[in-house]
């Protein structure tokens, strides 16, 4: 929050642009070959093709690859223009970026954002997942809402597991895609090697 508390109307945009090069170009200094998620601020864009062109560019001169990259819209922030959004998804997946809706289930956005929003991913919010084992009330959103996105053709994300319970529960859900402590830390200017990692824990 030292960082974030920092950004305002005036500078968001100059912000939101240097945190995707930067990520971009240490993801190929790591020498990162899967998928690398990006968080933007919707809010930040003015233009899409305009607003795009850092993030060519970086990739570009990294020679990282354009389909590997994911960008995720946060539901911490309020979107105030959805067909500017709409118009932000569109020109994303145009350059074969994949769209995701992050901590989905937390924030301002809820099931109509996907009637409205073509998006590739949605990630679960860690406060439905944790103690999806044995909380009746958030296994059955978190399952209702699984069943919508496989209906819709939207992969899911579970966010946030971090015991072997909650990940069967999402296994037997049809959830193959899952992140949390339970398999790594997060860490800084490192990536997480996969013999390092439990796949099956």
């Amino acid at each position: 929050m030292s960082v974030l508390s920092q950004v305002t109307a005036d500078n968001r945009y100059a912000f939101d642009q240097a945190c995707r090069v930067k990520a971009i170009d240490l993801a190929a200094s790591l020498g990162l070959d899967r998928r690398l998620s990006i968080n933007f601020l919707p809010n930040a864009v003015y233009d899409p093709k305009a607003c795009i062109r850092a993030t060519l560019a970086a990739a570009d001169r990294v020679n990282f690859p354009l389909d590997l990259i994911t960008f995720e819209i946060t539901e911490d922030e309020r979107i105030t223009d959805t067909p500017h959004l709409l118009g932000i998804i569109e020109e994303y997946r145009r350059h074969g970026f994949r769209v995701a809706l992050d901590d989905f289930g937390a924030g301002y956005a809820g099931l109509n954002v996907l009637a409205e929003m073509i998006v590739d991913v949605v990630k679960l919010d860690i406060a439905l997942v944790r103690n999806i084992d044995h909380d009746q009330r958030r296994r059955t959103i978190a399952l209702g809402m699984i069943k919508v996105c496989q209906e819709l053709g939207v992969d899911v994300v579970a966010e946030g597991v971090e015991r072997t319970q909650e990940l069967k529960v999402l296994r037997d859900a049809g959830v193959r895609y899952v992140q949390g402590f339970l398999f790594s830390r997060p860490a800084v200017n490192s990536i997480a090697l996969d013999s390092s990692i439990n796949f099956s824990p």
